[in-house]
């Protein structure tokens, strides 16, 4: 994410084409905002210090449903290896990180990239929810008893409502990306 966003500081530094193609600035900035979001804000900020924190502020050994979180975090390179695999097939998908409907149709990018990218949102989506799942449950269940409602650490009960909206919000993304995905096929 970082190395895409160097590129991109490097192509707005001087007019004109620094890279060669205008497709492949587009690719980058699609690349970059869908690592930054999908594979370090959510994975990394929520997942890397929710797993580290929230046990350790709850006064538990461990999360609820630890192999659940394995499978989160282990399900996780395949999703980046697809991401990756969609920018290197046929050019890429440089539509922006919104995945707008227009850019994204068949006529927009007839190739495999934007398939590549769709499989790799639902899988990093699916990630997302088991990891959503095993906070909400132990925020929510598996306190010790000195931790009321009120007594539970802020960064917990920050936890426990993100995990909520994600376990509401991302199975709504899948479904539009399914739809899209019908649409192109």
């Amino acid at each position: 994410g970082t190395g895409f966003s160097v590129l991109i500081r490097l192509k707005l530094s001087a007019p004109g084409s620094v890279l060669g193609d205008f497709q492949l600035y587009n690719l980058i900035v699609t690349t970059h905002g869908l690592v930054m979001i999908f594979f370090l804000v959510m994975p990394m900020m929520m997942g890397g210090f929710g797993n580290w924190l929230v046990p350790m502020m709850l006064s538990l050994p461990d999360m609820g449903f630890p192999r659940l979180n394995n499978v989160s975090f282990w399900v996780l390179p395949v999703s980046m290896g697809l991401l990756f695999c969609s920018a290197f097939s046929e050019g890429g998908f440089g539509g922006g990180w919104t995945l707008y409907p227009p850019l994204s149709s068949v006529m927009g990018h007839s190739g495999p990239a934007m398939d590549f990218l769709i499989l790799s949102l639902h899988i990093g989506g699916a990630s997302s929810i088991m990891a959503s799942i095993n906070f909400y449950s132990t925020w929510g269940n598996m306190r010790a008893g000195c931790h009321q409602f009120y007594r539970v650490p802020l960064f917990c009960t920050s936890i426990g409502v993100t995990s909520f909206l994600l376990i509401l919000a991302m199975p709504v993304l899948a479904g539009a990306l399914t739809m899209l995905l019908t649409d192109r096929n």
